[in-house]
């Protein structure tokens, strides 16, 4: 990776000397530009005069700014273009030009009037790994404009989120844009391999509905391999039980017995060891097919102590189980469990808490060099430095 890059870049790690253009925003560009700016890579995120839309999408926020612009954009460098600027679109093309990698989610071909498209970066720019990000792909879905909760609408995740006879829900997240962004990084890094393998760049594309359709995993299977179209079940699993939540004392606690020890080590821990031997219960498609016998069993037991207390119980005999906590009772959990799950980005007013990179390195550990941006922030040093001559190509 020999693209030069401006001084007082982020720091070492296992993407020190990738360049990566960023002309992403909102969520799955942005996440997975994040996720490569932790690994070490040089990142310049490319925003409009009115930046990321996300910088506006309140509230929450810490400050004046958004946390959900926060949440996504540690470690980058903002310039704002306006690309209707033909100036401004000018030094868009030598940012592009001089990358390793370009990461965009326009519409597909929404670049190609400004030059920025994989076929015009690559003809001055050979080896880069051009990753697109759409909705619905480069062929008939390009014309639909992609958001995650229009793809858990299509591609049938609502139909199996809520309980049985009410109406479809959205997950409480924009999971297929996160599980979008974590399959471009994927794409990305297996691009850039080939290139140090071959010295050929390449297109990377990415899409929501086929990260949705992948993601639904066994629900897919199901269809694809069984013919089973499967349906809203609450929270309940399909093929396993128990697999759910089931009330106790207080408060409802997840108990995921999926094998044959797990349940007996259960029922010994409940004072039932004899419900393990019990011939409709002795195998996991009994469970699952009697669930309706046996649940009423097992909550009668639950019914002796309170959540917390089961939890700890059930983690010493090695049963999964957890409580259902808020958001700042999963980040406590974390906490006790060592994970360490909040860094701070920044110094001073500009230190910012954010959540830590999922991915742990014994050797290039991921690094937090750079606080979210402001808009344009890094504008004029990006902008003298790219109208310089440029010490290197990528290969």
């Amino acid at each position: 990776m020999t693209s030069a890059v401006p001084e007082d870049r982020p720091g070492a790690g296992p993407l020190s000397g990738v360049l990566v253009a960023d002309f992403s925003r909102i969520l799955a560009g942005p996440y997975a530009t994040m996720l490569l700016a932790d690994l070490g890579a040089d990142v310049v995120k490319v925003e409009g005069p009115k930046g990321d839309d996300t910088r506006s999408w309140t509230p929450p926020v810490r400050g004046e700014v958004s946390t959900y612009y926060l949440g996504v954009n540690r470690g980058k460098r903002s310039i704002a273009l306006d690309l209707r600027d033909e100036a401004d679109a000018g030094t868009a093309r030598e940012l592009a030009r001089r990358a390793d990698v370009v990461v965009e989610n326009f519409r597909p071909g929404g670049l190609a009037k400004y030059g920025l498209d994989y076929a015009s970066v690559r003809a001055g720019n050979p080896g880069v790994v051009y990753a697109s990000i759409s909705g619905f792909g480069s062929g008939p879905g390009s014309r639909v404009p992609g958001y995650d909760l229009m793809v858990q609408a299509i591609s049938g995740l609502m139909s199996l989120t809520g309980d049985p006879g009410g109406p479809p829900y959205r997950a409480g997240i924009s999971v297929f844009d996160v599980m979008a962004g974590n399959h471009a990084v994927i794409g990305v890094l297996a691009a850039l391999r080939h290139r140090e393998a071959t010295g050929q760049g390449q297109h990377v594309e990415v899409n929501l509905l086929s990260s949705a359709l992948t993601g639904l995993v066994n629900h897919s299977s199901a269809y694809v391999a069984g013919d089973v179209v499967p349906y809203r079940m609450g929270n309940a699993h399909p093929s396993v039980f128990p697999y759910e939540p089931l009330p106790t004392a207080d408060n409802d606690l997840i108990i995921a017995a999926a094998n044959d020890g797990q349940f007996r080590r259960l029922c010994e821990v409940l004072g039932i060891p004899e419900v393990a031997d019990d011939p409709r219960f002795a195998g996991n498609a009994g469970r699952t097919a009697h669930r309706e016998e046996l649940r009423p069993i097992l909550v009668e037991r639950l019914a002796g102590r309170g959540a917390v207390e089961w939890f700890e119980l059930l983690v010493d005999a090695g049963v999964p189980s957890g409580p259902i906590n808020t958001i700042d009772g999963g980040f406590a959990m974390a906490e006790r469990m060592g994970l360490d799950p909040v860094v701070e980005v920044g110094e001073g007013d500009r230190a910012v808490p954010t959540t830590r990179h999922p991915i742990r390195f014994s050797a290039t550990p991921a690094g937090y060099a750079l606080p979210p941006p402001e808009l344009d922030e890094h504008g004029a040093e990006l902008r003298a430095w790219l109208a310089g001559p440029g010490e290197g190509q990528a290969p």
